[in-house]
């Protein structure tokens, strides 16, 4: 796949998710930049592990500033403890050049992305669920009888598409 089509496919899936979804994106993005900063580590690039660690670190805050303090009440506040752990903790990888602060936030927010997968995938399902039962609830097309045989109808084309779309 060339690099134009594979940037094309991301914004599309970050187009097309919902808040779930998106937020489970943004954890697989900061397990996948923590890793690369101890694979830089492994290898001494030092100007490697700090641009995945800087960049972990920006997904984090990110995570961070969009809690909905008001609405998220104790869950939000400690979410919020949580980051600022894992952003102060992260300090030690560029510090000490340490994979182990690395590996200590990764188990931290690690259940946290599976929760936030199995939210995303249960709110498409439910999407997907509520699109079909609204797409049989939908009456169909009324033709008249003395210009429509029974063989007709049943070779009528199917109703048209919503418009609405699903992506997995």
């Amino acid at each position: 796949m060339n690099e134009h089509a594979a940037q094309t496919y991301k914004h599309q899936q970050v187009n097309t998710a919902s808040p779930a979804k998106m937020v489970f994106m943004l954890f697989e993005k900061t397990l996948s930049r923590l890793q690369e900063a101890k694979n830089a580590i492994e290898r001494n690039d030092i100007q490697g592990r700090c641009n995945a660690n800087c960049s972990a670190q920006e997904l984090i805050a990110h995570l961070s500033n969009t809690l909905d303090m008001e609405q998220g009440g104790e869950i939000a506040a400690n979410l919020e403890r949580i980051y600022a752990h894992c952003l102060i903790r992260l300090m030690d990888v560029d510090r000490k050049n340490d994979p182990k602060a690395a590996d200590d936030v990764a188990r931290v927010l690690t259940p946290l992305r599976d929760s936030w997968a199995e939210l995303a995938e249960r709110s498409e399902g439910e999407l997907r669920q509520a699109i079909m039962i609204a797409q049989q609830d939908r009456p169909a097309p009324v033709a008249e009888a003395s210009q429509t045989t029974t063989s007709e109808a049943e070779n009528a084309p199917a109703p048209a598409k919503t418009g609405l779309s699903i992506s997995a």
